[in-house]
């Protein structure tokens, strides 16, 4: 097991940096830069750049180097220094803008994974248990349901009806005395009871295909001879779902880690403007939009990162939980 982790780390360092070119190119594909943008807007406004002007920018900002200097400069910099480079758009240093999003970030999307879990476990079970019962044609009609609705429009109903039947605004993970107060319990007190919103709309999505995946993983289980030999043997029904087609049928919960974090982080972009969250997801459009390419690729590389350790911590968990699975 310990050749097989130290194995498959070594193949995480070579995508990573493959990921990371491939996106710092990608960045900068489209026609003009970070400063082009800034120009047009200035001279939209009335202001005059001249060429010098223009010249002079370039060099203050790193523009003027090839594009492969500037990746190896940045790279560099992560790797010494734990310097992502200065974000053009906020005028600031990227690892000050990533700091508090991140860990925002992270609890927002940590909190809608459990959320989809304990939705979609017990339903995924009961729904197959309970095949074509009043109980499963709800479940697969909220299933079908939370597949079709995108996220940012739960976002925008869920809005609607806390103003309108509550009289509060849900918006933002903290109140107004608390978005630029510094951390403490009282702040992280007030993040816990905003969380619920960005929750609900992050995991409902991800809860409804998991019901769908799990009822149907669960009905196969169910109708194999083991299940119908331990039956016959007198083993209680419930230990026996437990024991067995629910320790394989829950693969993709496991395999769902890999996924799951990127996606809620980057998927949830636009729901996080709706939201007025101060995550990454914001941020990268942001980024995207003004061409700003250390902040875009920094968010980038961590997306990547999230990754290729979730796919390991995965094929781990799901190696310890399916005894047919061999790290061979």
């Amino acid at each position: 097991m310990l050749s097989y982790i130290i194995k498959r780390l070594i193949y995480m360092v070579f995508t990573i940096a493959f990921i990371s070119v491939v996106s710092f190119i990608v960045i900068q594909l489209p026609p003009g830069d970070y400063l082009t943008t800034m120009i047009s807007q200035m001279e939209a406004q009335g202001d005059v750049v001249s060429a010098e002007l223009e010249a002079a920018l370039r060099v203050r900002y790193g523009l003027d180097q090839p594009m492969h200097k500037q990746y190896f400069t940045w790279v560099t910099r992560i790797l010494t220094r734990l310097d992502f480079g200065y974000s053009f758009a906020y005028n600031q240093p990227v690892r000050n803008l990533l700091g508090d999003r991140l860990l925002m970030t992270m609890a927002v999307s940590a909190s809608a994974m459990l959320f989809a879990w304990i939705v979609a476990f017990p339903i995924g079970i009961i729904s197959a248990v309970k095949q074509y019962s009043l109980f499963d044609y709800f479940s697969t009609f909220l299933g079908f349901l939370g597949m079709a609705t995108p996220s940012f429009l739960l976002a925008l109903v869920l809005l609607w009806v806390c103003y309108q039947v509550f009289g509060t605004n849900a918006s933002g993970l903290f109140s107004q005395e608390f978005i630029n107060a510094p951390w403490s319990m009282a702040r992280v007190g007030d993040m816990l009871s905003r969380i619920w919103l960005p929750m609900i709309v992050g995991g409902f999505q991800s809860a409804a295909g998991l019901i769908r995946t799990l009822r149907a993983n669960m009905l196969d289980e169910l109708r194999k001879p083991y299940v119908t030999t331990a039956k016959a043997k007198g083993l209680a029904n419930a230990f026996l779902i437990i024991k067995y087609p629910v320790r394989i049928a829950i693969n993709p919960f496991l395999s769902s880690v890999a996924w799951m974090f990127p996606q809620l982080i980057s998927g949830m972009s636009i729901t996080g403007i709706v939201l007025n969250l101060p995550t990454l997801g914001p941020l990268l459009l942001n980024s995207l939009q003004n061409q700003d390419m250390y902040l875009a690729g920094s968010v980038v590389l961590i997306l990547s990162v999230l990754t290729v350790t979730g796919t390991l911590v995965s094929d781990l968990l799901l190696a310890w939980v399916d005894p047919r699975i061999r790290y061979q």
